[in-house]
Parts: C-alpha cells; structure tokens; sequence
C-alpha cells in the first residue's frame, strides 16, 4: 500500500470506530428504554385489568355452551380450532331429543330467524381444504336440516331476505359475490 491508500485505511477507519464508540451508547441506552416502557405498560394493563368487569371465556373441548344469544336450544361442544381462524363444534339440542345436526360439525355462526336457524355446516376441518361451507336452514320443530347454498370463504352475511328468498354476500379476500338462494 503506498501512504495515500494507508492513510485512507487509517481514516475511515478511525472514522467507523469513531461512529460505533459515539452511537453505541444512544443504541443501547434507546434498547433498555424500550424494554422498561413495555414493561410498564405491561405492569398498568396487568393492574387495571383487576378492576374490570369483563372476562375472558376460552371454551374448553369438554364443555357444552349455547350457541345462540337468543335461545338456549342449542348448544355447542369445541370440536376443533383452527389457528387464527373460527372454531368448529359439535352441536347438539339442549333439550334432549335426538336431532340430526348432532351429525355434522357447524361453525360458531348461528342467526335465528322466523323460518328457521341459519347454521355454518362444514364439509371439512382439514386446513389444507377448508374454508368449505355449506350454509344450512336448521328447523328445530321439525328437525329438518336444508342445505341453502356451498360458500368457500369465511367472510359472508345475509345481505337481504325478500320473500322466499335469501341472499348472500361473500368475500374471499380478493373477489366478492352474491348467491340469491330459494327457501325449500
């Protein structure tokens, strides 16, 4: 190396340690700020989460809860749950007749309506293969379970009843729809 290039070598070299030494202290100091303010938000959220009425209800696979706010007729056992995604259950009829949705696996939407139980069958708990659902009219008098319409999104709602018809709107994320079903 001639003293030009050795120079060169010595002064960004000083002026890389020089940079380092100097922000070092700021990095770290920054680092340890960072862990105490979460830790004190941690420690308030954890002291006012004492004082609140609300509480959080993990449903357990070895227990029966209703399903629907409305009505207790139905309740419902974990089946599965699927990883930042809806659960499956098995349902059954609180009363204790036996029914024919103790058969299938639902999902937790369940809308009661005048004609009947809009339900969420699944055709499958197979993450490879779901979302696949089958939305179903569930008549407890009766005990007739009527399939609507197939839909392969999680993301649908009743959009408008008119008659004896229903219809669907569906988004899967990239594309919507609409199903105009008829009720049997």
């Amino acid at each position: 190396m001639n003293k030009f290039q050795l120079f060169g070598h010595h002064f960004f070299k000083f002026v890389w340690n020089a940079i380092f030494v100097i922000s070092y202290p700021i990095l770290a100091t920054f680092g340890l700020l960072f862990v105490g303010i979460t830790c004190f938000f941690s420690w308030i959220s954890s002291f006012f989460a004492k004082f609140s009425s609300s509480t959080f209800q993990e449903a357990r696979k070895s227990e029966w809860i209703p399903m629907a706010k409305d009505s207790d007729l139905i309740e419902g056992k974990l089946h599965k749950q699927i990883m930042f995604g809806p659960n499956c259950y098995h349902f059954r009829r609180k009363d204790g007749i036996p029914s024919v949705i103790e058969d299938y696996i639902f999902g937790e939407r369940v809308k009661i309506m005048d004609e009947g139980w809009l339900m969420e069958k699944w055709n499958t708990t197979d993450i490879n293969q779901i979302p696949d659902f089958d939305i179903c009219l569930y008549q407890p008098e009766e005990d007739r379970l009527t399939k609507l319409t197939n839909i392969k999104c999680f993301d649908w709602h009743l959009a408008d009843k008119e008659g004896n018809f229903f219809r669907f709107k569906w988004f899967d994320g990239t594309q919507g729809g609409e199903v105009k079903v008829a009720i049997a």
